[in-house]
């Protein structure tokens, strides 16, 4: 089966069928003629010979962090994909495990034209990162980051927590504090800190770098930091932290040491996850939309792919606070 008898089969020129496979115009008509051949055939068309002729693999890199780490980056790829499968395009997904140097690596190898374009969920931009980054000889768009010079796609970090810790200070809660985590990363790190940070300064605090603490993104480091945190800062009447799973750490840690949550300390987190709708009490929370970042990252790739290198394209999205009975709502 080639070519040439899916053309015969389907009663349509050769040429036809090609642009079928490569994502080219056809009307309508053709296009389903073809579709039901090749569904009756099941043929493939030969990857290796596609890449030759059109000098294309059909492939797209996908570098992430950890896909087991968060609800935000199985949403991203989930979105990436469904993209991706529309237009006729597979993914190669590389988990670095949150190691930078991985994320080096795999910029390195798909670099070498093994992929036709790259989407990077990244975390950090050190000087290497930023100078494989400039080298790069295939197209790339950045996730959930946003990097000056550079196609991106990420959300609105800053204002989502000046936001959420305003409203926790407009419920009349005046001793506040942040659970961070590490600022090499400008997103979830440093913006997060700098939303906190300013609206407590416009609310009178002026040392707010000094009720915060930095966690890992796990339920374990928010509980051993919510302590590290009470004892540094005081009693505190409100903690906001960067993700919900560091809230949920620490909504254990305050319920442990007796505090009843809102009516000592309210709580909020970041994420939307599936745990802040079980726990007691639920959690309120930040909500992004993810998966539609993930679309808007691979249209944009594809973009880039189909119609050459444009001005480079920065989109920033918005974002929802999610209210529940930790700040509470529902509460009697």
């Amino acid at each position: 089966m080639n070519i040439a008898e899916i053309a015969r089969r389907a009663g349509v020129s050769s040429a036809a069928v090609s642009r079928y496979f490569n994502n080219g115009y056809i009307s309508e008509e053709k296009r389903e003629k073809i579709r039901l051949v090749v569904e009756e055939t099941g043929y493939r068309p030969s990857l290796q010979a596609q890449t030759l002729r059109t000098r294309k693999t059909k492939l797209i890199g996908v570098i992430l962090p950890k896909i087991d780490s968060a609800v935000a980056i199985g949403s991203m790829v989930a979105g990436i994909l469904s993209v991706l499968n529309e237009k006729g395009y597979q993914l190669l997904l590389a988990d670095t495990q949150n190691n930078p140097a991985k994320e080096l690596e795999y910029l390195s190898v798909f670099n070498e034209k093994q992929v036709d374009g790259v989407i990077f969920i990244a975390t950090v931009f050190t000087n290497a990162h930023k100078k494989a980054l400039k080298n790069m000889q295939v197209p790339i768009v950045l996730a959930g980051q946003a990097l000056p010079g550079f196609h991106c796609v990420y959300h609105d970090d800053y204002h989502a927590f000046y936001d959420i810790t305003r409203m926790v200070l407009e419920k009349g809660r005046k001793r506040l504090g942040f659970v961070s985590v590490f600022h090499q990363d400008q997103a979830a790190g440093l913006e997060r800190y700098r939303g906190f940070c300013d609206s407590m300064r416009e609310f009178g605090e002026k040392n707010p770098e000094d009720k915060y603490v930095i966690a890992d993104f796990t339920m374990e480091s928010g509980y051993e930091k919510a302590g590290e945190l009470l004892t540094k800062s005081g009693g505190l009447d409100g903690i906001v932290c960067a993700t919900d799973s560091i809230a949920i750490g620490v909504m254990q840690y305050l319920k442990e040491q007796g505090m009843k949550i809102p009516r000592d300390v309210m709580v909020t987190g970041h994420g939307d996850s599936v745990l802040s709708k079980v726990i007691t009490p639920t959690l309120t929370t930040i909500r992004y939309s993810y998966e539609e970042s993930g679309r808007l990252a691979a249209s944009m790739l594809l973009e880039i792919l189909e119609k050459g290198e444009s001005s480079v394209r920065e989109m920033k999205m918005g974002y929802e606070i999610v209210e529940k009975e930790s700040t509470g709502v529902g509460e009697s």
